[in-house]
C-alpha cells in the first residue's frame, strides 16, 4: 500500500503520482507522466486502468461508508477502499471523523487510513499522489478502486486533471501576519477584488482558504478559482451519491453526534490536545475538535460543546452538498429509497460507467 508523508509534500510538487512503470500500459497515446500538460480543450486525455474508478461520495453522515461496503458486496467485486476524507488521514482521529474500524469493514482493505502523525501536515497534492498511486496497484492486482469520502476537493485531486498552484512560505507568513492585524472581514474583501469566485464561496472564518487564495493570487496573477478543471475526468470513474432531505440528514447528524460522546469523544480530544492537536492547523480545523477543545478549557459547558458540534457539521453538510451538486457526473440516489432500490440503481449506474470505459479501451487499443 502506497503511504502519504503530508510534511514533505509540496505544491510543485503535484504531478500525476502515478505508479512507475505503468505509465506505458495505462496511459493514451501521447499522454504524458505528470497526466497534465496533454490536456486538450476538450478536456485531459483519460488514462485508461482495466476498470472505472467507483467512487461514492456526498455528504458527512450520508452513510456513504456502508453504501461502499454493501455495492461492493452485491456487484461481487474483487476492491479496495481508498478513503477521501482529509482528517482520516491522521492517526488517532477516530471518534470524531467517524473513521471505520478494522471490525467494520467486513474483510474489504481500506487505504488512505491512519497514514499521518499530528506532526505532518495533510497535502492535498501528497494525497493525489499517494491515492493515485493505489488505484495503479490496484489494477496491477485486479481490483477496483473504490473512492469513498465527502472531501470534495480531494475526490476532484484524485479523479481529474487538477494540478496545483505554487506556495511560498514567506508570502503565506506576511498574509497570515495582516490577517492578525486587520481580521478576517477585511482579508476576504481583499479577496473579492482578485477572485469574487472564490470569495463567493468562501466566507470570513474560513481564514485558511481565504490566505492561500490571496497566496496564489499573488504568486501567479491568477484567480485560485481558475485553476480548477472543467469535470472532464482524467481517472474515468462511476460516481455515486446518497441525496437525503435536509431535515432528515439533520436528524442523522444530530444523532451521530450524541453517539460520539457517548463513544468517548472527549477523551479522544483531550489525548491529542496533548499530542499538540492544537499546533496542527489543518488537523485542528477537523469539525467537532475545537468545539470540545472549548469545553475542556471550560470556556463552554458539555451540553453546549455537543450542540456546537452539531451545529458545525449541519454546516459543513450543506457545504459539501454545494460542492457536490456542481458536478453534473454524479448520479445521485434517494438515501430514503428501500435499500434493494438504492443498490439496483447504483448498480445500473456501475455497469453504464462499465459499458463506457469499454469504449474508451477499445479508442485506447485503436489510437
Amino acid at each position: 500500500m502506497t503511504g502519504l508523508n503530508g510534511a514533505g509534500a509540496t505544491a510543485e510538487a503535484a504531478g500525476g503520482g502515478r505508479a512507475a512503470g505503468q505509465e506505458a500500459s495505462w496511459a493514451r497515446s501521447g499522454e504524458t507522466p505528470s497526466g497534465n500538460a496533454a490536456a486538450t480543450p476538450a478536456g485531459p486525455i483519460p488514462i485508461i486502468g482495466p476498470s472505472p474508478v467507483l467512487a461514492v461520495v456526498g455528504q458527512t453522515a450520508s452513510g456513504k461508508t456502508d453504501f461502499s461496503l454493501d455495492l461492493v458486496e452485491a456487484l461481487g467485486l474483487k476492491a479496495e477502499v481508498i478513503c477521501a476524507d482529509a482528517f482520516q488521514l491522521y492517526r488517532g482521529m477516530d471518534i470524531g471523523t467517524a473513521k471505520i474500524s478494522p471490525a467494520e469493514q467486513r474483510g474489504i482493505p481500506h487505504r488512505q487510513l491512519d497514514v499521518l502523525s499530528l506532526g505532518e501536515e495533510a497535502s492535498v497534492a501528497a494525497y493525489q499522489r499517494a491515492a493515485r498511486a493505489d488505484i495503479h496497484e490496484l489494477w496491477a492486482e485486479g481490483a477496483v478502486p473504490v473512492l469513498c469520502g465527502g472531501s470534495g476537493l480531494y475526490v476532484r485531486a484524485v479523479l481529474d486533471d487538477l494540478a496545483f498552484p505554487p506556495q511560498d512560505p514567506q508570502v503565506r507568513e506576511r498574509l497570515q501576519a495582516q490577517l492578525e492585524q486587520e481580521g478576517p472581514g477585511e482579508m476576504l474583501r481583499r479577496l473579492s477584488e482578485v477572485d469574487p469566485v472564490s470569495a463567493q464561496r468562501l466566507n470570513a472564518e474560513d481564514t485558511r482558504r481565504v490566505i492561500r487564495a490571496l497566496e496564489v493570487f499573488e504568486l501567479t496573477g491568477r484567480p485560485f478559482s481558475a485553476t480548477l478543471p472543467t469535470y472532464s475526468y482524467l481517472y474515468p470513474a462511476c460516481q455515486i451519491g446518497l441525496a437525503w432531505p435536509t431535515d432528515e440528514l439533520d436528524r442523522r447528524i444530530e444523532m451521530r453526534t450524541a453517539l460520539m460522546f457517548e463513544q468517548g469523544f472527549v477523551d479522544e480530544v483531550s489525548a491529542l490536545l496533548d499530542q499538540g492537536l492544537a499546533e496542527n492547523r489543518t488537523a485542528y480545523a477537523a469539525t467537532g475538535y475545537a468545539q470540545v477543545a472549548s469545553y475542556l478549557r471550560g470556556e463552554i459547558t458539555l451540553d453546549e460543546a455537543r450542540e456546537e458540534v452539531a451545529t458545525a457539521t449541519k454546516r459543513l453538510a450543506r457545504k459539501q452538498r454545494k460542492w457536490f451538486r456542481r458536478d453534473p457526473r454524479i448520479t445521485w440516489i434517494e438515501a430514503t429509497a428501500p435499500a434493494p432500490q438504492r443498490l439496483q440503481l447504483a448498480i445500473q449506474a456501475w455497469e453504464n460507467a462499465c459499458e463506457q470505459h469499454q469504449k474508451l479501451s477499445g479508442e485506447n487499443a485503436n489510437a
